[in-house]
């Protein structure tokens, strides 16, 4: 019980205390995928990666659900103008965003429902709304909630109904009771593609955005679990409508403990496509590699506005590098494979990782730890230590690849290296040495300097990385 989480809810941070001991059930809204994922999809998804790795660590059993949403105005627009199939365009982009994300290390959830293989229990959910009162079929054939007949609205924004009238931002529609209500069931219309209707007695339409996360969350964790996270820009209206729609629905709690990551900004900027500093994950994977980019993000705390920069992408390659330099000063042989068994939880600096951790998931707090472990092992070579910092790296998803091979690789990406140009002159000092050529040894030696490659020789050979 040592685990504490700032809940949005509550506005303050709170002991974790699961619903079922030992258990964590925990629903993430996922991707609307009309397009490729941008940096601020990846900063999300990295967040509550992060979350469900130290729920792991911690021992708790983790069912873990990030949904797609698959059926929506942008993609039925986006599927139109391309002259493919609704399915054809999610299926598509849903490969791309598991390419990407998989790349920067974010592991899959537990669950990946789609929502349009939910409808049935989107509309068995709107059929409990209705049958409270809390829904109404509106003229032009809509369905739409009720938000005043729902006693709790605005408890997660922290806003009163008057405040939230007041600074209405949603278009009224001549269908709704009040501005505030939000649609359940949108009514299919004529122009529309036939792959964006179904079937419903309500008569043909889609389901609106809020009601598919509710129906989701519910079918698969239950009409009460542990932890709903996403964005913050889902605080309001996506979240505090799906609490009015599942606790309207159930007369139940929804969630115990609701987390957003912050927004992401470009050199301290808003990021904007009017702006022009709009970035997809793919965009920035051309330039640095997708490890480099995990442990940027994990450099700033979830909760934290996160600042995406060139300036800051080159230095936590320069910090993530100094951690691999110093792995890599060991014999990776005698190191051997590390995992979470591994770690004595009691040692001064594994105490230090676990407190960042348990503090709502202080991800630069632990990595100064992984900083700390660092000088260490430079000053002692010792493998025990190298064996904790591995580990615990781990544990955040980083310092897994062989010190060699991610020194080199990064070095190759991040520079434009050739590397089989510089191992065809390691191979050609090697046999310069062996004729006693040293003029020439030297000579390529300062070659591959003026490259910016250190050579270290060894009694396995000679290795490098860049300098």
């Amino acid at each position: 019980m040592s685990l504490r989480l700032f809940n949005s809810l509550s506005r303050q941070v709170e002991p974790f205390v699961p619903l079922t001991p030992g258990q964590v059930r925990m629903y993430v809204c996922g991707m609307t995928i009309y397009d490729l994922c941008h940096v601020g999809h990846a900063r999300m998804m990295m967040a509550f990666d992060v979350v469900q790795r130290w729920l792991k660590a911690s021992g708790y059993g983790v069912t873990y659900v990030r949904n797609i949403t698959d059926i929506d105005d942008k993609i039925i627009r986006r599927a139109v103008e391309r002259g493919i199939t609704i399915r054809q365009l999610t299926d598509e982009m849903t490969l791309a965003m598991h390419q990407d994300i998989a790349a920067l290390g974010i592991e899959p959830p537990t669950h990946e429902p789609r929502a349009t293989e939910y409808v049935g229990q989107m509309l068995d959910l709107i059929g409990k709304l209705e049958g409270k009162g809390l829904a109404y079929r509106a003229a032009n054939g809509d369905v739409n909630y009720a938000v005043r007949k729902f006693q709790g609205y605005g408890k997660l924004s922290g806003k009163s109904l008057d405040q939230l009238r007041a600074g209405e931002r949603v278009a009224v529609d001549d269908g709704k009771q009040d501005p505030l209500d939000f649609v359940l069931w949108k009514a299919a219309k004529p122009e529309e593609p036939t792959d964006a209707k179904y079937g419903s007695t309500y008569g043909d339409g889609r389901p609106g955005w809020h009601i598919e996360c509710s129906a989701m969350a519910c079918a698969l964790l239950g009409e009460q679990f542990d932890i709903h996270g996403g964005g913050l820009d889902l605080q309001f209206p996506h979240h505090e409508n799906e609490i009015a729609q599942s606790e309207g629905a159930s007369g139940k709690r929804f969630v115990n403990y609701w987390l957003h990551n912050g927004f992401v900004n470009v050199d301290n900027e808003k990021m904007s496509k009017s702006l022009g500093n709009f970035f997809t994950i793919r965009d920035v994977l051309k330039h640095h590699d997708g490890e480099t980019v995990r442990f940027f993000m994990l450099r700033t705390q979830y909760r934290s506005p996160f600042n995406h920069s060139d300036a800051g992408l080159d230095d936590a390659r320069s910090g993530l590098r100094r951690l691999y330099t110093a792995l890599n000063g060991v014999d990776q042989g005698a190191l051997g494979k590390v995992s979470l068994a591994d770690i004595d939880w009691s040692q001064p600096h594994a105490e230090r990782f676990k407190a960042a951790m348990d503090e709502d998931f202080n991800t630069p707090l632990a990595l100064a730890v992984l900083f700390e472990l660092a000088a260490e092992l430079n000053r002692s070579g010792s493998l025990a230590v190298a064996r904790l910092l591995k580990a615990l790296g781990g544990v955040v998803g980083i310092l897994q690849q062989p010190p060699q091979a991610y020194l080199q690789g990064d070095a190759a990406s991040a520079g434009g290296l050739d590397v089989a140009g510089i191992e065809a002159l390691i191979a050609a000092r090697t046999e310069a040495k062996k004729a006693r050529n040293f003029a020439e040894s030297d000579r390529i030696r300062d070659e591959l300097a003026a490259q910016g490659v250190v050579l270290k020789d060894g009694q396995q050979g000679t290795s490098w990385v860049k300098a």
